[in-house]
C-alpha cells in the first residue's frame, strides 16, 4: 500500500516527471535515500509502472479517438494469437476484456474518420472477432490520471486505521 508521503511522491512526480531525486526529496523535505528507496519499492510493487512521457496522440497526427466493442466467437477471453494481432495494430493503445455487450474494449486512434475505416478493418480482421461496434470521442473531459486514485487510497487507509484505533480504545 502507499502512506502519505507515497502518494505526495507520485503526485510531484505526475506533475514534473523530469524532476530528479534530489529535487523531489529537498521539495518533501526527506533525505534523498528516502527518496529513491520509495521510488524503488513503489516500482517493485508494480504501483508506479514507468516514467515515460504521456504523448498527446491529437498532436502526433492522430486527433481521432474511437472505442471499440468486439464480440469474440466461442465463450473464452481473447487468445494469445488475437492478443498479438491488436499488439501488431499501432492505433490500438489499448484493450481490455470487460462485461455487458461485447467482449473487448479497444482504444484506437486514427488520422482521421476515413483512417478510422482503415484501423477497424484491421482490427476487424481478426478470424476471432465476429462483430464490432465503435463510438468516437469528440472530446475529452478528464484524460488518463491517477494522481487523485492515489490520494482516495491514501485518505482511505487513513480513515480506516483511525477507526481501528478509536475501536481501540473504546474496548
Amino acid at each position: 500500500m502507499v502512506d502519505r508521503l507515497d502518494a505526495e511522491l507520485i503526485a510531484l512526480l505526475t506533475a514534473e516527471p523530469r524532476l530528479g531525486v534530489f529535487e523531489a526529496s529537498r521539495r518533501l523535505g526527506v533525505a534523498r535515500g528516502t527518496v529513491q528507496a520509495r521510488l524503488d519499492r513503489l516500482q517493485r510493487s508494480g504501483i508506479v509502472r514507468d516514467f515515460a512521457p504521456t504523448v498527446d496522440t491529437g498532436r502526433l497526427g492522430f486527433p481521432v479517438t474511437a472505442f471499440v466493442t468486439a464480440d469474440l466467437q466461442g465463450d473464452g477471453g481473447p487468445s494469445r494469437e488475437l492478443v498479438e494481432h491488436l499488439s501488431g495494430i499501432p492505433e490500438v493503445l489499448e484493450v481490455h476484456t470487460i462485461t455487458g455487450p461485447g467482449d473487448l474494449m479497444i482504444r484506437a486512434v486514427a488520422r482521421s474518420n476515413g483512417d478510422l475505416q482503415r484501423v477497424i478493418g484491421r482490427i476487424a480482421s481478426a478470424p476471432a472477432i465476429v462483430h464490432t461496434s465503435t463510438v468516437i470521442a469528440l472530446t475529452t473531459a478528464i484524460d488518463h490520471r491517477s494522481a487523485p486514485l492515489v490520494q482516495a487510497a491514501v485518505a482511505s487507509d487513513d480513515a480506516t486505521n483511525d477507526t481501528k484505533q478509536e475501536d481501540a480504545t473504546d474496548g
